[in-house]
């Protein structure tokens, strides 16, 4: 049975305007070039998208907003996590889930937990959860990074717990996860680079970053690796490499809202405490896209 979030999904951004509202008109270009480019999914509220600096009023109506634009066209997961777990508990059980695939749940940031409370911490949002549930791992964010064993104990929990988007940067996590996990539960890559050599040993694909700039291109590698043709899937991996290390060079998602303010689909602004990519990374940025363009 094909995994609903099979393919390539993507983290999206949030686009603003120069007195740094939320840009509605560059959201809905936005999600249409997700569309067209051959996504499988949205990611709303995740990382890329800025959260921790949104109010619990623009992140309900930039939800609300993308299902509408999607018009069931995609699924849609939304992110929601946090280090309080009673508070997310909460904020699930407040949710209305009309429209939304799945939820992504990041790692407890900060307060770093122990392996034991990882599992405690996501056994309650399992519990609260109404849709399925992907896990988020991503230590160079959070502090933490969930064990294997852990997020395999979490896996077993229950069928609800569908896929982890990994982005601890160890194949060999990758590994014993794929090796080790039930039938129903998939690993999603966290990280565009590692997009092909995750496929190669059995991950379903990626939730990417650079996709908000370059959707039919990371759609095309996806879908190649996924079909076994390593030729295009390689060509495609060889081309956006040097790129995807520059827009990620000061953080995510500086790099690639410099990329898309280039293409003309956004305004290159971001929200304190963020700032837009310096002059130096801006320029490399600018030089790798005209060779690949």
């Amino acid at each position: 049975m094909t995994h609903p979030f099979m393919g390539a999904g993507v983290a999206l951004i949030t686009p603003f305007n120069e007195d740094k509202s939320v840009d509605y008109s560059a959201l809905e270009r936005l999600v249409e070039n997700q569309v067209s480019g051959g996504i499988d999914y949205l990611v709303v509220l995740g990382t890329t998208a800025e959260t921790p600096a949104l109010s619990d009023d623009e992140k309900k109506e930039i939800v609300r907003f993308v299902i509408e634009k999607n018009a069931g066209r995609l699924k849609i997961v939304v992110g929601m996590g946090g280090n309080n777990t009673a508070g997310l508990v909460q904020s699930i059980q407040k949710t209305n889930f009309d429209g939304i695939d799945a939820i992504l749940s990041v790692t407890p940031y900060y307060n770093k937990p122990t392996q034991e409370g990882l599992f405690l911490h996501f056994k309650a949002v399992v519990e609260a959860s109404p849709v399925p549930v992907i896990l988020y791992n991503v230590p160079g964010r959070t502090g933490v990074n969930m064990e294997a064993d852990t997020t395999l104990r979490i896996a077993r929990l229950s069928e609800k717990v569908v896929a982890i988007k990994e982005a601890c940067g160890d194949l060999g996590q990758f590994a014993k996860i794929i090796n080790d996990a039930p039938g129903y539960f998939k690993v999603i890559s966290g990280d565009d680079g590692l997009t092909l050599p995750s496929i190669a040993i059995g991950s379903i694909g990626v939730i990417s970053v650079i996709a908000n700039a370059l959707p039919e291109k990371l759609s095309q590698l996806a879908h190649a690796s996924l079909d076994g043709n390593v030729l295009l899937a390689s060509q495609l991996h060889l081309q956006m490499a040097e790129m995807l290390k520059l827009i990620f060079r000061e953080g995510n998602p500086a790099g690639v809202k410099t990329l898309m303010e280039m293409m003309g689909t956004i305004k290159n602004e971001l929200r304190l405490p963020l700032v837009p990519a310096s002059a130096s990374t801006r320029s490399m940025i600018e030089a790798e896209w005209k060779r690949m363009s």
